[in-house]
């Protein structure tokens, strides 16, 4: 499943054409990459999600989550925002969050049907969810106002990581 949402999301892009825009979209592409990136790296020893193979067992999760960061969440911000109803009423545009917020809620239900993603200390498919709901609105902040969004996401993530009690340890070299 993993593999093919990758796929899915490739030819999403190349279908639709939105992978013209990638030039006007490159830096928020890299904002979720970036997120991801740091997930991986500071929850590295205590996951609060861990993908799993589906079919092919040496994607592990370190590859798994690489088609994530360099393939699918890029291509989901270049659809995002390529699409995004600007200027066209609220409800087009609450409908377009909902339509993508939705999209991934229901692709990690089946992700979590078929054992693909697994949740560890106390997250949940509802956590994921007001993740999503918090994700999207950030991808168009960083948009349109990139410094802001980074001030934003820093002590989100300070409170994310005091919330589920990750552990970040700053090694203190002996002298």
């Amino acid at each position: 499943m993993h593999l093919i949402l990758a796929l899915i999301s490739i030819i999403a892009v190349w279908y639709r054409g939105d992978y013209r825009n990638w030039g006007k979209y490159y830096t928020t592409m890299q904002y979720i990459a970036i997120g991801n990136l740091t997930y991986n790296f500071l929850c590295a020893s205590h996951w609060l999600w861990r993908l799993s193979p589906d079919f092919i067992n040496w994607f592990n999760h370190t590859l798994l989550e690489m088609s994530y960061t360099f393939i699918t969440f890029p291509a989901t911000a270049l659809m995002f925002l390529s699409r995004y109803p600007e200027g066209r009423g609220k409800w087009r545009v609450v409908r377009h969050y909902a339509f993508w917020i939705g999209l991934y809620v229901v692709a990690e239900i089946i992700l979590l049907k078929r054992d693909s993603i697994l949740y560890g200390y106390g997250w949940s498919l509802l956590w994921s969810t007001a993740f999503d709901c918090i994700m999207f609105p950030f991808l168009r902040l960083h948009h349109k106002k990139p410094l802001l969004a980074l001030v934003i996401s820093v002590p989100f993530a300070i409170f994310l990581l005091w919330l589920f009690d990750i552990p970040v340890h700053v090694p203190i070299e002996n002298r």
